[in-house]
């Protein structure tokens, strides 16, 4: 009976893992959207003034950066979750 009890909260530890992993992972959709978002504006930008592609460029591998990093440490929370 102990052993059925034991089973049974281990078997809802490891789906409670799972939930909580891929709810971590939904700071993901954040990060491709920003990403999305930054690339658009900068061609938006450099359409209307191309003098300045280059100062724009780096400002949205700037922007990049700090969407994908956002990205990554969701990502890291998520593993955290399922491993640990």
């Amino acid at each position: 009976m102990l052993d059925a009890i034991i089973n049974d909260l281990f078997i809802m530890l490891s789906a409670a893992k799972y939930i909580g992993a891929g709810l971590a992972c939904s700071g993901l959709i954040g990060a491709g959207a920003g990403i999305g978002l930054i690339f658009s504006a900068l061609i938006a930008s450099t359409a209307r003034n191309p003098q300045i592609r280059s100062q724009l460029f780096s400002f949205a591998i700037l922007g990049f950066a700090l969407a994908e990093a956002t990205g990554l440490f969701a990502l890291m929370v998520a593993f955290l979750v399922l491993y640990s």
